[in-house]
């Protein structure tokens, strides 16, 4: 698979089947975020949308592969602003159903969290799990291990333990895939790919795994 500097990336195209990936519509000093569009036999579906800036460039690439009458879908993995806030626009200027949980908490990041898996294209859309902070989500991952330093200190933060995380990896390994493609950073493309992140993330300590009294510690100088 050929990975270029554009806004779009085709994931997966089959002729009636396609995966889009959009990583660079909007510039700026924000954290880099992906969306997704799936398209089959015409109906299209919009994943994790992003937030009022990325409306309008969003909906102008959208035209290039559908017409937003035929968007039957607008789905949120969870709940944060970076995802979320343009959806009042796609319920105002679209007829799409909007699904998204009533949940709001962190677990695997969020309590309500939810992840699509294409099986037709075999791609797990993981939400903020395997996300890294990059400049440009379209470079491939080269160098595995020097990878996992773009992702740690996120996952340390946000994941809630490493035994949730097992419990998802578990899940995951039962799945035939061929990308896992989070909502943040560079996809995880290839089993062999797949398996060295999975192999990374099942051991990783993250969450109430690093909770410790000094976390809970009144500070030495009081102002």
């Amino acid at each position: 698979m050929s990975f270029e500097r554009t806004t779009s990336q085709i994931l997966f195209d089959n002729g009636t089947h396609k995966c889009i990936s959009f990583t660079n519509l909007v510039k700026g000093e924000g954290i880099q975020a992906n969306q997704f569009l799936i398209i089959d036999h015409e109906r299209a579906a919009v994943l994790d949308p992003g937030g009022d800036l990325t409306y309008v460039p969003l909906t102008m690439e959208l035209n290039r592969y559908t017409k937003l009458k035929n968007l039957d879908y607008v789905m949120a993995s969870h709940q944060d602003p970076d995802i979320i806030t343009s959806m009042p626009r796609w319920l105002v200027y679209t007829d799409a159903k909007v699904v998204a949980s009533k949940l709001w908490a962190h677990f695997l990041h969020s309590v309500g969290n939810f992840q699509f898996y294409d099986p037709t294209a075999k791609i797990l859309f993981s939400g903020d799990m395997g996300a890294s902070i990059v400049d440009d989500a379209s470079v491939p991952i080269i160098d595995f291990e020097a990878h996992t330093k773009k992702m740690k200190g996120f996952h340390q933060r946000y994941m809630c333990s490493n035994k949730v995380i097992r419990l998802w990896v578990n899940m995951v390994r039962q799945m035939d895939l061929e990308m896992i493609v989070p909502q943040h950073g560079t996809a995880f493309v290839g089993k062999e790919m797949i398996e060295q992140f999975l192999d990374w993330i099942e051991t990783l300590e993250c969450g109430v795994d690093l909770m410790n009294e000094y976390v809970f510690s009144m500070p030495t100088e009081m102002a």
